[in-house]
């Protein structure tokens, strides 16, 4: 599934590339790159924690006209001014107009690297409306965005992946050659597709896929092991005949009323629901008005 991602972007999609301080995802962000240069699409990319020079290595270089990267590293804020884009300008409006300066007629790809520093100067709900707006303006064809979900709060991550169609999350595997990549994929119909392999990545920027942990829809079966018979083995029989199996059936249980009894129980009877009360000598009763004393 990865690999389909990777070399099939959706239109209108939203691919998430989810990694940890333990575990890279830059790798796969620059393979997505990569990827849709091959293609012959335009990718914008917002760059905030990378230099051009590390993005670019390693990138398909006949296609590098088709790569646009509007610099925000390493001053991302615009303190001083060394910019051509910050973290305040990521607005839809910005973004939209910033493609269509650049862009040829087709639809471009948006990276955006990383989210995590625009999330730390924004409201999160304020981003994803935005990211939203970007999806359905008609110009992106798909947004590519890498978040380190060690630097947020589950809430943060959370309403950010909602939005994603598609969420790739890394971490580090035993064999430090690999990593391992779990692939959750929403199709339009709603239908959640999930798929767990191991991959790493080359300095061509090219993705390999070395081998799949589970496969969609695969239930992984434990080892045939005999099940234990707690009747097996024992001094006295455990289990009824056929006949001992009817006979007990027929056996009435004492908790258990016939019909006849229920309507012995229900039936009511003379003076059933009466109470009868003889004063004492003792009782201090007035006939005239009992409870005089509770008047206001």
């Amino acid at each position: 599934m990865l690999l389909d991602v990777l070399q099939g972007a959706e239109a209108g999609g939203f691919t998430l590339i989810q990694d940890t301080v333990k575990c890279t995802g830059r790798g796969i962000l620059k393979c997505f790159i990569n990827a849709a240069l091959k293609r012959g699409e335009d990718v914008h990319v917002l760059g905030f924690e990378a230099s051009e020079t590390d993005v670019c290595a390693g990138l398909d270089r006949s296609c590098m006209q088709k790569l646009h990267f509007h610099k925000g590293f390493p001053d991302p804020l615009g303190w001083m001014c060394r910019s051509s884009f910050t973290v305040d300008q990521f607005t839809s409006q910005h973004i939209t107009k910033l493609i269509k300066d650049t862009q040829h007629a087709k639809a471009s790809v948006l990276v955006v690297d990383s989210l995590s520093l625009v999330l730390r100067h924004h409201d999160p709900v304020v981003i994803c409306q935005r990211l939203q707006e970007l999806r359905k303006g008609g110009d992106i064809k798909t947004i590519i965005g890498l978040l380190h979900t060690d630097l947020h709060l589950l809430g943060v991550v959370g309403i950010v992946s909602h939005l994603a169609s598609t969420i790739i999350s890394v971490a580090p595997a035993i064999n430090e050659h690999h990593a391992v990549a779990t692939t959750t994929r929403r199709t339009k119909s709603g239908k959640v597709m999930q798929e767990e392999g191991y991959f790493n990545v080359s300095e061509d920027a090219t993705l390999s896929v070395h081998a799949k942990a589970r496969q969609p829809g695969h239930v992984q079966k434990e080892p045939d092991v005999a099940e234990a018979d707690p009747a097996s083995n024992l001094t006295f029989n455990l289990r009824l005949s056929e006949e001992e199996r009817k006979a007990k059936e027929k056996v009435a249980l004492p908790f258990v009323f016939s019909q006849e009894k229920k309507s012995a129980l229900l039936r009511p009877t003379p003076g059933s629901g009466r109470i009868m009360y003889e004063p004492d000598a003792n009782d201090d009763f007035d006939e005239e008005d009992p409870d005089d004393d509770l008047d206001v």
